[in-house]
């Protein structure tokens, strides 16, 4: 939002919501009924390609969004080193508003405008009429626009909203409050309607320039560089009608240079053009692939959440994962990239592994054939045993989860039901509170004799006989009718990665194992599975400590770190436990 909004800030359909896009509904409508029923004479191309162009848009732009993430997580290239937050995420999130926009218009234009109707595929006249008209008044009158909205009085009610992101990524290019949009539109639409008039106008002129315009927005605003200097080389008049990336980076740094469109001519005619720009291109081009000093090997938790990931929807990555009734409309994607995963995950595995150097923390399952469960790849230890001479450190996590799990039960806690698959992070979550006097309470005679042969004690180990614990640890495979049974007010704390069904509004869910980051951890923009934002699972902070640190040992297979050692150390760095009392809060 802009620091002082002005008149037609927001969308017309934003009460709508998510239900936004049923406003171009009826002319999709329209447009197929009277493609596929009319007479052979009354069919339209033109009016009919609407919908499906809208669609390339969007898969267009979200093309740019994951490249973009992609090359930014590696560093080669670029620019800006700050990274995405929550707040950018949420601010652009309405990137798809501009598509509807143009769509309602394309399709009131189509219908009403003369020799807008029955276009033909290709105009060859009208393609250079278009390309003419862009980098003459278009780019013109778009720098003189573009200074006007950095005045005072209309940066402060408009233009303000685009520039609150510094760091740019490529839908920042059409954040822009609804009357800046409409100024936009009646300058671009200048060489569509010019070609209309003039009878020049082709579907691939009008689809060819729309698609320019979002290749080159997109472009300008990835935050990575990667306009080879060669091209500056062969034809050195391009650096006045191409921009790049470090270009316009700068714009939104420093503010009051580099205006332009795409065509940087008039910074230079009119002196606006930042001194830096060739320093800043040539230092975005020198930057290498950075090698990580942690990687977080993990697996899909459902076939959906693929699109959970930073590099997919931005919406979606956002928010706690959850399931979305329109998530089922892409199936096929979804079956199409288990698919890839199944037949490609081992060669991944592979050259994932070769690129390491530092530290290399797993969780759960990663290849498909041998190693398949926790149990069978011994918690990563098989890794260390087959490969004694690593040059990386593998964590599993366990220690810090049992820490978490153990600093969530609340003080003065006297007895506990452990419930669930029996886990490495079980058995030691079993034996810490046995050594503290803790009676653990078990549901089945054969979990009770399972945890007395590990434990090697039946001491504070009981089979339950009710259900009077109102504090449950609980992992996977938990039943329905066991959460039923629970006593009212109960506190179900999970061990597990997965949380458990929450069938009781009687009692209380906490998250599973995971920690508050901290406020220094940049770049944090999308949600861990279905932990809060700004809230990462105990296993993936385990690695980040272990780097920290410094620790030379590895920390998997069926061995445990001291577990009081890696929990001050993650409080000395900053990660903060989630409190019972967020906790119950945020489910009354």
């Amino acid at each position: 939002m802009a620091t002082t909004p002005g008149i037609l800030t927001d969308w017309p359909w934003t009460p709508l919501g998510s239900f936004k896009h049923v406003v171009v509904a009826p002319w999709i409508i329209h447009g197929a009924y009277s493609y596929f029923v009319n007479d052979e004479k009354d069919k339209d191309l033109s009016y009919f390609l609407i919908f499906p162009f809208m669609l390339w848009r969007f898969l267009h732009n979200q093309l740019w969004i994951s490249l973009s993430r992609y090359r930014t997580a590696k560093g080669n290239g670029r620019i800006v080193d700050k990274g995405l937050e929550f707040e950018q995420v949420d601010r652009e999130r309405n990137w798809d508003d501009q598509i509807l926009f143009n769509g309602i218009l394309f399709y009131l234009g189509s219908r009403h405008l003369p020799g807008a109707t029955n276009l033909p595929f290709w105009r060859t006249d009208g393609v250079i009429l278009t390309i003419l008209l862009h980098a003459g008044p278009v780019e013109f009158l778009y720098y003189w626009l573009h200074r006007a909205l950095h005045h005072h009085f209309l940066y402060s009610r408009y233009h303000s909203h685009h520039h609150s992101s510094i760091v740019t990524e490529p839908i920042t290019s059409v954040i822009h409050p609804f009357a800046e949009h409409i100024s936009y539109f009646v300058l671009f639409a200048i060489p569509m309607l010019t070609t209309i008039c003039t009878g020049t106008s082709s579907i691939v002129s009008f689809a060819g320039y729309v698609t320019y315009i979002d290749f080159m927005n997109n472009m300008g605003h990835c935050n990575f560089e990667l306009i080879p200097k060669w091209l500056f080389t062969i034809f050195p008049p391009l650096k006045y009608l191409l921009y790049t990336p470090s270009y316009h980076s700068l714009h939104h740094t420093q503010f009051r240079t580099n205006y332009c469109l795409f065509m940087p001519i008039y910074d230079y005619v009119y002196g606006t053009m930042d001194k830096s720009s060739d320093s800043l291109y040539e230092t975005s081009l020198k930057r290498e692939e950075e090698s990580p000093d942690v990687l977080h090997l993990t697996h899909l938790t459902t076939p959906e959440s693929i699109y959970h990931l930073p590099l997919g929807f931005a919406a979606l990555a956002s928010r706690p994962h959850t399931r979305t009734w329109y998530l089922w409309l892409m199936w096929p994607v979804t079956l199409w990239s288990m698919m890839i995963t199944w037949i490609h995950g081992r060669t991944i595995y592979t050259k994932v592994y070769q690129i390491l150097r530092h530290y290399f923390f797993v969780k759960g399952t990663f290849t498909k054939k041998k190693f398949t469960g926790e149990e069978l790849n011994r918690y990563g230890g098989l890794y260390v045993q087959r490969h004694p001479h690593l040059n990386i450190k593998v964590v599993d996590g366990s220690s810090l989860a049992v820490a978490v799990i153990l600093n969530s039960i609340p003080k003065g806690t006297t007895q506990v039901v452990l419930r669930g698959k029996l886990t490495k992070v079980a058995y030691a979550i079993a034996y810490a509170l046995s050594q503290k006097g803790v009676q653990i309470a078990t549901l089945y005679q054969a979990e009770y004799l399972k945890l007395t042969k590990s434990l090697d004690t039946e001491s504070n180990l009981v089979v339950a006989k009710s259900y009077a614990q109102k504090i449950w640890l609980v992992g996977d495979g938990l039943t329905e009718k066991e959460q039923l049974s629970a006593p009212k007010g109960t506190l179900f704390v999970p061990f597990s990665q997965f949380p458990p069904k929450k069938l009781r509004k009687d009692c209380f869910y906490h998250y599973t194992p995971a920690m508050k980051t901290p406020t220094s951890l940049e770049n944090v923009h999308a949600c861990e599975n279905w932990l809060p934002r700004r809230v990462m699972s105990a296993w993936r902070v385990a690695g980040i400590m272990h780097a920290l640190e410094g620790w030379k040992e590895h920390d998997c297979g069926y061995t445990m770190s001291n577990i009081d050692k890696v929990w001050q150390a993650s409080l000395v760095h900053g990660f903060q436990p989630l409190t019972i009392n967020t906790i119950h809060t945020k489910n009354q």
